[in-house]
């Protein structure tokens, strides 16, 4: 229990917080975020909110590159039990030791171009993956994670549009090397899947905008193909 107190009352519960958990810490990509440009946490954010809407009440959720995994939470609040993977152990590690016993989920190494994950999955979503699997590899990882995918399941892939890639980082920009328009991402999910929902994104905004005005674009999909 603190020996101080805050200035208004309904606060004091922040510092027993702090004194029972400690402070939580941000995530190895997270941080750089923060650091760099912070307004682009509340895109990540966004992105990831809408996701966990799209696959809410799902009982076992597949999150495909989580990198350090802090905005995975949010996801984990809409869904019964839900597990990340990352090609990359130091991702992995970093998200391992910032687990929370109050929003734990399973996260380990697996490369999608390798195989499938074990086990089945009625929801399972990508953010911010597709554009950098290199083309030639495009077919391996979607048909990887599909093979997951139960019959009924949704897939929800997020990527930035190809139209926004003349405002990207320099830093995006060395790792994009698939990004879409609106039109080809709804195709290639079509391969795949009956129905593909498609939605723009400017900002934290989700809209049904026009799609070459947009910088970010979901594909919903679901009806998986045999």
């Amino acid at each position: 229990m603190s020996d101080k107190q805050t200035q208004e009352k309904q606060y004091q519960i922040m510092l027993e917080y702090r004194d029972r958990h400690g402070l939580e810490s941000l995530g190895l990509m997270t941080s750089q975020a923060w650091y760099d440009d912070p307004k682009r946490l509340t895109f990540t954010l966004s992105r990831y909110k809408f996701a966990a809407k799209m696959l809410a009440g799902s009982d076992n959720v597949l999150e495909v590159g989580c990198a350090d995994a802090f905005s995975t939470r949010i996801v984990v609040q809409e869904v019964k039990k839900l597990t990340a993977v990352d090609f990359d152990p130091l991702f992995v590690a970093d998200t391992n030791a910032r687990m929370s016993d109050k929003w734990k989920f399973e996260c380990c190494v697996h490369d999608m171009l390798k195989g499938p994950v074990a086990g089945q999955f009625d929801g399972m979503y990508s953010l911010d993956v597709l554009e950098h699997i290199l083309p030639e590899n495009e077919a391996l990882f979607l048909q990887n994670m599909t093979a997951s995918l139960s019959a009924h399941g949704t897939m929800v892939i997020g990527m930035p549009s190809l139209e926004s890639q003349g405002y990207a980082s320099p830093m995006s920009k060395e790792g994009h090397v698939n990004c879409k328009t609106m039109p080809d991402l709804k195709a290639t999910m079509q391969r795949y899947f009956h129905n593909v929902y498609m939605f723009s994104m400017n900002d934290e905004v989700v809209h049904t905008g026009y799609h070459k005005m947009a910088h970010y674009l979901f594909a919903l999909c679901c009806g998986k193909k045999a």
